[in-house]
């Protein structure tokens, strides 16, 4: 990419922050995605999380697993640069009605540079990095590898942190192998892992499978039948 793309790209990008976190904010967010990459690079921890043992590549992963994640966690994935405004906005405005963080309006790339650089902290300083960060990663790797890199470090209870090793400790059985059930229970366990952990509470788990498997049929990724029939096998499991 030529510098005056790049250039004119992260000032439009400087001025969307602004919009939503207010200058200042802003400033101090783009700071400190700077000093995160100085102090590592973006291809340095990209190699890290390949380097991992038990790394599943996207090929290896069920199209089910893969439709299922996007439909709960950013039903807009391929269609956005790394930022979704409009859930954004839909968070904010929830936000502001709570008084507190209830809503992050997250996306996948957004929750990959959290997992990659930033610590769980919702300041909204650390939000605007995120976004900063989030923004680097959609230029510099596909969707396919962002959703990869997201599913491989990832927690996902009972001490497993990629989509890889917890298939195998909750199915005994590698990601590629997951059927229907376990593709849409697995996706709903990391948006929050100690209450959804298939071994801790199933009944929420299931509760959890339903939602992603509603999302699914909104989504358009399931007919009503489909998500029927992969509910059916969630009761004849029981």
């Amino acid at each position: 990419m030529r510098i005056g793309t790049f250039i004119r790209r992260t000032l439009f990008l400087l001025m969307t922050v602004c919009l939503l976190t207010g200058f200042t904010v802003a400033y101090k967010g783009y700071e400190m995605y700077r000093e995160a990459l100085q102090e590592t690079s973006l291809q340095d921890r990209v190699e890290a999380i390949r380097d991992k043992e038990g790394y599943t590549e996207y090929e290896s992963l069920p199209q089910i697993y893969v439709n299922a994640v996007i439909s709960v966690e950013d039903h807009r994935f391929y269609r956005h640069n790394g930022i979704d405004l409009i859930a954004i906005a839909r968070a904010a405005a929830n936000d502001i009605i709570a008084g507190s963080f209830v809503e992050g309006g997250s996306t996948i790339t957004q929750q990959l540079a959290k997992n990659l650089y930033f610590d769980q902290d919702k300041e909204i300083a650390r939000k605007a990095a995120e976004v900063f960060m989030a923004y680097d990663i959609e230029r510099n790797y596909t969707k396919d590898e962002i959703f990869e890199l997201y599913v491989n470090c990832i927690y996902f209870g009972d001490g497993y942190y990629s989509v890889g090793d917890a298939s195998e400790g909750y199915f005994k059985k590698g990601p590629e192998d997951m059927t229907e059930y376990e593709s849409t229970l697995l996706a709903g366990v990391p948006n929050a892992p100690s209450k959804y952990a298939p071994s801790k509470n199933p009944a929420l788990a299931e509760k959890r499978q339903m939602k992603v498997l509603q999302r699914m049929e909104k989504c358009g990724y399931f007919s009503a039948e489909e998500a029927e029939t992969v509910a059916e096998q969630m009761v004849a499991i029981r």
